[in-house]
Order: C-alpha cells, then structure tokens, then sequence
C-alpha cells in the first residue's frame, strides 16, 4: 500500500515466515481494506494484501497442536498466524465479519453511474428543501406537543381539585355519628370511579405502539465483555430505543432511549454503549461493523450529546475531510480514499476506447461525496418522518385522554353540584 491508514483493530500475535520456516512475533492489523503483519523486531510488514483477495479463511492446527488462523490469497497463498491474543476466535470474527462485508458490498458497484454530477447537486437540493420542511413541521408539531403537555397538567390538577371536594363532600354526607357506615349514592361513585380508573389504564397500556418501528438495522460483533468477547450478532436502532441480538436474532439487550448513558465512539466502525447503575454493575455492549458509519448517523441525530468521539477516534482520521457531511465527513472520506485506492487506472488506454474514455470525461458520474451526502440525507430524513410519526401518534392518544378526561371531569362536577344542593 502506498498510502498508510489507521487501523480498524490489532491483535498481537505472530507470522509463519515459510521461507525461513520460523515464527516471527509482530502485529496483525485490519483497515477497511487491507489485513497486514507487522515485525515487532524489523518494523517491517511481512505480510499484506487485500480483503477482496482473500480466498477463504479458516481455524486450523499447526502440527497438530498449536491453534493457528490461515487465510488463503489468490494465487494460492496460504498465511499462518498463531498466538493471537486474545484469541483466535475473536480474530476469525473480526476478519471474517470485514471480509464478508467487503464482498456484499464490492467498491465497484458504485462504477458505471448513468446520472451526472450536476444531477446529483439538483437532488441534493431537492433533498435539503423537503428536510427543512420536515424539520419545520418537526417544530411545529413539537410546539404543539408542549401545549398539550400543559393541558394535561391543567386537567390533572383539576381532577386533583375534584378529588379533594369530593372527599370534603363525602364527610358531610357521611359524618362521624352515621350509624350505617357509607352512604348509598356514595358507594355507587366509588364503584363508577374505579371502572373509568381501569378503562384509562387499559388505554395507556395500548398507546405506543409507534415507537417500536425500526429506523436502522446492521450486523455487527457484539460483546459485552470488552474486546475478549467478540460474537457475531445485530444492531437494531429503533425510535424509542436500541436492541442488541446474537446471531439467531435473540435479544441480548434493549437500552430504552432515556436509559443510554453514553456512546463511546472508538472509531468509525466500533462503539460502546453504556447504561449506569448506583450500587449495581453497569450494562455495557461493545460493537464493531463495517457498515456502523450508516448507524452513526442516526446516533447522532437521537442521542446527540450523548455520543462522545474518544482519543481513539481523533487518532484515526487521517485527513480533515472538506465533504458538506459535517462532523462525519471524515468517515465519508476515508472511505472515497480507499476506495480510490480499490481502483486500477490504466497506464494506456487502447485506441478504440478512446472515443468511450472522452464520454466519460464529459458525462461525469455521480460522485462519492454527492452519493454519500445523499444517503446521509435519506437517512436524516428517514429519521424525522419516524419521529414526526410517533409524536402524532403520542398527540392522538393525548387528545383522546383530554377528550375522555374533559368529560369526566364535567360529570364529577355536574355530581358534585348535585350533591351540593342536596346538602343544602
């Protein structure tokens, strides 16, 4: 590789060199597109090659007792590394995780674009427009959601204030040297109370049912136990909350959305998610995907300030990136950069291609910052059409709780009069 980047992850461990039939001790280390083995003693790199150059790779045995990771490159290359720490499986995940990525999502299906740059500038444009009015609406609706917040609290202050006269009237009809214990009618209204009691927990308990949608969903290594622990599994960014699966879709773990702490992000593909305790242990899920930067910025945009970029993260940027993505352009660029690196520019072009080659030049395609900055957008826009969603839905139950509250309250006043002119 001609231009170096930061590693993904590394693993200490050592290298079969076959030529010299020894093991050299040194570091494996992964990046978005290459896997290479360091020397510890030469600070040389005895082995590197690309992920889409890998044939298989596997869990084997040297002489038939040290537990050894092969990975097999074009060509018939075959790579032993042995005493990996923490562990070998640990190792095979991660690289069989990235490597599996990187074949689903090859660089170059984003090759032979049809559409032109400046078309993909007007679609940029259209897309900022329709998410400044959502985020227009978005307020809006939120300015509404607070009015009828404090509608609410004006009713529950109301049926406190009817509780109170009803308890008031209720020792005057039944005063201390009543010899029957409650009166009649007074039973009657403890028993209607207690029956719209039940039908407005019924109501509340059906309520909400929006904010189990899914916004985003990736694979991902999971691992509660810090880096030792690596499993494959998922990632489930919902409305109201984060879920982390294993493999067979089983929840591990579902972090509601006021009860996350911090995101740690330690680079662009690996966070950990945390959840404090007083007097217990924290709960907290470690998890590194190739496809995190997309679940990055819905993070950002739910939890915001409580996502927190690490040391780890700063040392991993290579450039400052100048894409219009904000905060996350680095990601983007780092990712256009090895991707321009995945793509082979031919010294010559053959005399028939030529004609092909100046088309090409004159019709540029859409470009990766553009692309990315698309996606970024749909996902943005995604995201508050989910949130506009689910607070329409909250607003509907409040007005049909206002509505039944409002009623309830005029009948226990119309009661409560009634009862006051019978005392009288």
């Amino acid at each position: 590789m001609s231009r170096d980047v930061s590693p993904i992850h590394s693993w200490p461990g050592s290298y079969y060199i076959s030529n010299d039939k020894r093991w050299e001790n040194g570091t494996l280390s992964l990046t978005k597109t290459t896997v290479r083995f360091t020397s510890d003693q030469t600070k040389e790199s005895l082995a590197s090659f690309r992920l889409s150059n890998i044939m298989q790779i596997k869990m084997e045995s040297s002489s038939f007792i040290f537990s050894t990771l092969t990975v097999l490159e074009q060509g018939n290359v075959k790579h032993w590394f042995g005493s990996l720490k923490p562990n070998r499986v640990v190792v095979y995940n991660v690289l069989e995780h990235f490597w599996r990525e990187r074949l689903l999502s090859p660089s170059s299906e984003i090759q032979g674009a049809e559409s032109h740059s400046t078309k993909g500038r007007e679609l940029i444009n259209l897309v900022a427009g329709a998410q400044r009015r959502l985020e227009d609406t978005g307020m809006v609706l939120h300015n509404q959601g607070e009015q009828f917040d404090s509608m609410m609290q004006g009713l529950d202050k109301i049926e406190s204030d009817l509780g109170v006269a009803d308890k008031f009237l209720s020792q005057l009809e039944s005063p201390s040297w009543w010899p029957f214990g409650k009166a009649p009618w007074k039973m009657q209204q403890e028993a209607k109370a207690e029956d719209a009691a039940r039908a407005s927990a019924a109501a509340a308990a059906g309520s909400g049912s929006g904010r189990n949608k899914v916004i985003t969903s990736i694979p991902a290594l999971v691992s509660s136990g810090g880096e030792s622990d690596l499993k494959p599994g998922c990632l489930l960014v919902l409305v109201s909350s984060l879920e982390v699966r294993d493999t067979n879709c089983q929840l591990l773990h579902r972090f509601d959305r006021n009860e996350v702490d911090d995101i740690r992000v330690h680079n662009p593909y690996e966070i950990s998610v945390r959840q404090r305790f007083i007097g217990k242990p924290d709960i907290g899920y470690r998890l590194l995907s190739a496809k995190m930067p997309e679940a990055l910025l819905v993070l950002e945009m739910q939890y915001k300030k409580k996502v927190e970029y690490t040391s780890e993260f700063t040392a991993f940027k290579t450039t400052p990136a100048a894409s219009p993505c904000g905060a996350e352009g680095s990601i983007w660029s780092e990712g256009l950069q090895q991707r321009c690196q995945d793509t082979e520019v031919p010294v010559e072009v053959p005399a028939g291609e030529l004609s092909q080659l100046q088309v090409h030049v004159l019709q540029p395609a859409v470009s990766q910052a553009e692309a990315q900055e698309l996606r970024q957008m749909l996902m943005q826009l995604k995201n508050l059409a989910l949130e506009a969603e689910t607070e329409l839905e909250r607003q509907d139950d409040v007005l049909a709780t206002v509505g039944s509250s409002t009623d309830r309250a005029t009948m226990h006043m119309d009661k409560q009069t009634c009862r006051m002119k019978r005392l009288l």
